[in-house]
């Protein structure tokens, strides 16, 4: 039975870019998890998308053990995603965990995300570990990075780690403040077996792997299981830890991280947050006449962000609706139900948590699914008050109801935090000044650095305004954001029409005041987007019957005079004629075929 005081479980957490990765690669080597002719540069980033993006999406467990005088301890590691859109991968990486490292980037100092995740952090009561890394770097500024730091945590300017996880230098007296610092973990071994399930995916042959954080007693291959909120039950058919590949073993006990492959082969009945059993609850008594309690779970994640979803090939509906059912599995924060529309038939409301998040669901369905897909363009949550008073939520353009229905329109608004130096700061307030929000605050993190308090929409955020804020900062500032609640606002319906045919999916809500602007960059953006037909096609911004912008796809040309060399200049009209002929017979009979990569590309605003 492994000994609870020789366990210690912990995360890293930070800002995008900051070097979680890149110390996690440390970790494991300095542990020697991974063999060295088979380490690679961010080895816990699984995903392909993750290696071409260059950023952690989903958080991933590993076991190492360390030896420390004459003990030998088993730390199991969660690296955590710096994105914002992922921030909810961190918060159930934080409920597995009794230790964190805040990682702060020696060369940026403390930014938006840092302080998000710390908060989330200290709301658990983990114990925190500051570390400063890239302190080899030439831009490094280690005193005012630490200075920044105590302004936002309260501990001896001693106890801030200084590393670079690059070279190395100061890791393993990191990993040795780990063991010291990060409490033991919670739970009995003596209490009837209940583990919390953090994450999951699937297995065809499986079922359900849950990966848990056993808090008290223990579990065995074979053993029967049950989930806590719904009593549905399973037999362990694998049990394991993440080496930080699965592992197989007889037992996982109070204290540890590891999976449980469940047998449950309908992905819906397992749900991260719930809590796994060896008992029965409604009819079950405990050992000692204890009241079997579920383990606290998580506070579900809200859409900041919709999107309708439609298999370009109506057949692939029940594809769909299975992928997205596995994707939720390992992705708890993705909402999808089923909607019908006249024109693009079956499909799926989808809520994500941002643009990135959106983009990334969308490149997984296509990759791990084989999956073609019409996408409307992404919204924000938007409420109206109808006629009869009675409130309506708005989750596409396609939702819209008709003008003369609509009493109010609102939008929901956020607060918008921005950390950046003090020499970029009349170039964000120029990026602000353009949008619909107001100032609120800025406080200095030290004489270097400012963090910027805005009141906005979320419209203006799901945009392109995270790129216009680094292009502004040269790369330096970074940002976070919270939700506040709805107000009033003059909104209306875009529609975008081709060739006459209104395309519901590249419908969207607007300003009124701003509803010539994005037309006109909207068909413009359609024009580049959409490949060239055998035929003209026009494209057009309309609201209601008003045509408000328009541009014309000019139609792909072949030179048919080409094999015609000197001669009557008669037979070369006749063939121009017959062409422009042609042409004008396929716009009026040609099917128009939008590619899936189209929408795609409307998609990226």
């Amino acid at each position: 039975m492994q000994d609870l005081t020789l366990i210690r479980n912990f995360c890293i957490i930070a800002h995008i870019d900051a070097g979680k990765s890149t110390l996690a690669d440390r970790f494991l080597e300095l542990t020697e998890t991974v063999a060295k002719g088979k380490m690679r540069p961010q080895y816990l980033d699984m995903m392909d998308l993750e290696r071409e993006k260059g950023i952690t999406i989903k958080m991933q467990p590993v076991r190492m053990t360390y030896a420390m005088g004459d003990k030998r301890y088993t730390l199991n590691l969660i690296d955590t995603p710096g994105h914002a859109d992922f921030s909810y991968e961190v918060s159930r990486s934080l409920a597995a965990v009794e230790g964190a490292v805040l990682l702060v980037d020696a060369t940026k100092g403390v930014q938006a995300q840092t302080i998000a995740n710390l908060e989330q952090a200290q709301k658990q009561g983990l114990a925190i570990i500051p570390v400063i890394n890239k302190i080899d770097s030439l831009q490094a500024k280690i005193e005012e990075t630490r200075n920044e730091i105590l302004k936002i945590i309260d501990v001896d300017p001693k106890e801030i780690f200084l590393i670079s996880a690059k070279t190395g230098e100061g890791v393993e007296n990191l990993l040795k403040t780990v063991i010291e610092r990060v409490p033991l973990p919670r739970g009995e071994f003596g209490k009837t077996f209940r583990a919390l399930i953090f994450d999951s995916k699937f297995d065809q042959h499986r079922g359900v792997i849950a990966f848990v954080r056993v808090v008290d007693g223990e579990i065995k291959k074979g053993e029967k299981m049950f989930l806590f909120s719904n009593n549905n039950s399973g037999e362990v058919l694998d049990i394991g830890f993440f080496k930080p590949e699965m592992a197989s073993t007889e037992t996982l006990v109070c204290g540890e991280i590891g999976y449980l492959a469940t047998g449950i082969k309908e992905p819906g009945k397992v749900r991260v947050g719930d809590t796994i059993t060896k008992i029965q609850i409604p009819n079950s008594k405990i050992q000692n006449d204890e009241r079997m309690e579920p383990l606290p779970g998580y506070q579900e994640p809200k859409p900041v962000v919709f999107a309708s979803f439609y298999p370009e090939n109506p057949d692939e509906f029940d594809l769909l609706q299975d992928a997205l059912n596995k994707l939720k599995l390992n992705d708890a924060s993705l909402f999808f139900e089923p909607e019908s529309k006249e024109i693009l038939g079956r499909g799926f409301r989808c809520g994500f948590l941002g643009l990135l998040h959106t983009e990334i669901t969308t490149e997984r369905l296509s990759r791990e699914f084989g999956l073609n897909l019409v996408i409307s363009s992404p919204s924000v949550l938007y409420k109206i008050i109808d006629r009869k008073g009675q409130e309506r939520q708005i989750y596409t353009a396609s939702d819209w109801p008709e003008v003369f229905d609509i009493q109010e329109t609102r939008e929901p608004w956020t607060i918008l935090k921005i950390t950046l130096p003090l020499s970029f700061i009349g170039r964000i307030f120029e990026v602000l000044s353009k949008l619909s929000g107001k100032h609120l605050e800025t406080q200095h993190l030290s004489q270097e650095k400012v963090l910027i308090s805005y009141e906005l929409p979320l419209r203006e955020i799901i945009t392109n305004l995270y790129e216009n804020i680094k292009n502004a900062t040269s790369g330096f500032a970074s940002m976070d954001y919270q939700v506040l609640g709805y107000r009033p606002a003059q909104l209306v319906k875009l529609d975008i029409l081709i060739s006459g045919k209104n395309f519901e999916a590249f419908s969207r809500i607007v300003p009124e005041d701003k509803v010539f602007e994005e037309g006109k960059r909207q068909v413009q953006k359609l024009k580049k987007a959409l490949p060239r037909q055998l035929f003209s096609v026009a494209l057009q911004a309309a609201v209601g019957s008003h045509i408000i912008a328009r541009e014309t796809l000019s139609a792909k040309g072949r030179d048919v005079i080409a094999p015609l060399y000197g001669g009557d200049y008669t037979r070369k009209l006749k063939l121009l004629q017959k062409q422009k002929k042609g042409k004008q017979e396929l716009k009026e009979k040609g099917q128009l075929h939008i590619p899936p990569k189209v929408f795609l590309e409307m998609l990226r605003d």
